[in-house]
């Protein structure tokens, strides 16, 4: 276990957001790129249909209605694509 001050943290969250209405400091902005298409992906790894769609999850009809258009990833698939182009390494140690 840390040994975390959680009502210290608290305190500064609380600061932070006054001094961000008393437009002393501006918020941190991040935006995610989008992820290439599934298919481009599961060639960069060099997995077939059905050992991509179990990484990730998903059906292998899933996997192929992204594929093929019919659907777009959303959510938390997303966010996992986004992992496997630019972290493949961690997809490649669970295989």
């Amino acid at each position: 276990m840390s040994n975390r001050d959680i009502g210290a943290e608290i305190l500064e969250g609380i600061k932070e957001i006054k001094d961000f209405k008393q437009g002393k400091t501006q918020l941190k902005v991040t935006t995610l790129s989008e992820p290439s298409t599934p298919q481009k992906i599961r060639a960069k790894l060099h997995l077939s249909q059905s050992a991509f769609a179990e990484l990730l999850g998903v059906s292998i009809r899933t996997l192929q209605d992204w594929e093929q258009g019919r659907r777009t990833p959303q959510g938390p698939a997303k966010a996992l694509l986004r992992i496997a182009e630019q972290h493949p390494e961690v997809f490649s140690d669970l295989h």
